[in-house]
């Protein structure tokens, strides 16, 4: 992918449609990866060739969107996310600051409801993830987690044993997510619709890059206008 002004990425993606010209999820904040040091970020339009799911028969991929219209299933060897789509288009990304809109679908009846940002991801059984969920109060829900050829591992500074973050989504309306991660000091952050201030935060080092997803453990929703600012890993 050819290397461009951040500028002249964000009007291209705006052009297409795959971006708002007003302010969202990828323009509220002005601290983007690349910027700081003169390197020039690099933008990941995200078009439905683009994705690569676990399981095609599962999601319906339009040009804006990319909807899990199934539960996945539970897959053979370590616990991890059942059912996601990864971007396949463009470099694999080390620094990153993934943004987008996503929804729940599951009714909100269902407390274990959720939905997962992945970001670094190398292969099935090697990548990391943010759950989003309703629940707050078991290991599995609502945190930042590495997958490494071992069942999912938490890493996210808010829980404490007993509960973590406060809910990232409670109802089947649209957010405004953003994911950053930093490989020079394995930093991870997860902010839901108060794109300054963290929901989530973390550290860790087991992986230094790799490529951004969407998906849930065992239930289902949707993602749009999908941009990732970033540098190659």
């Amino acid at each position: 992918m050819k290397r461009t002004s951040l500028r002249t990425g964000l009007a291209v993606l705006v052009a297409a449609g795959l971006l708002a010209a007003t302010p969202g999820p990828a323009t509220a904040a002005p601290d983007r990866p690349g910027t700081a040091s003169g390197r020039p970020a690099l933008v990941v339009p995200v078009l439905p060739r683009h994705w690569d799911p676990v399981t095609d028969a599962k999601w319906d991929l339009g040009f804006n969107a990319a909807t899990m219209t199934e539960r996945g299933e539970a897959p053979t060897g370590p616990r991890r996310p059942f059912e996601y789509a990864v971007v396949t288009s463009g470099p694999e990304l080390g620094r990153l600051d993934y943004r987008a809109r996503v929804r729940v679908d599951e009714p909100v009846t269902r407390n274990d409801r959720d939905v997962v940002l992945v970001f670094n991801y190398s292969s099935p059984t090697r990548f990391s993830y943010a759950h989003l969920s309703q629940d707050n109060t078991i290991y599995p829900h609502n945190g930042i987690f590495v997958v490494d050829d071992a069942d999912r591992l938490r890493v996210d500074d808010q829980w404490n044993g007993t509960v973590g973050a406060p809910p990232a989504i409670d109802d089947t309306d649209w957010h405004d997510v953003r994911l950053t991660f930093d490989p020079a000091t394995d930093r991870v952050a997860v902010y839901v619709d108060d794109l300054r201030r963290p929901l989530m935060t973390g550290t860790d080092s087991t992986f230094d890059g790799g490529r951004i997803g969407f998906g849930s453990f065992d239930n289902y929703g949707r993602v749009r206008n999908v941009v990732a600012f970033g540098t190659r890993r």
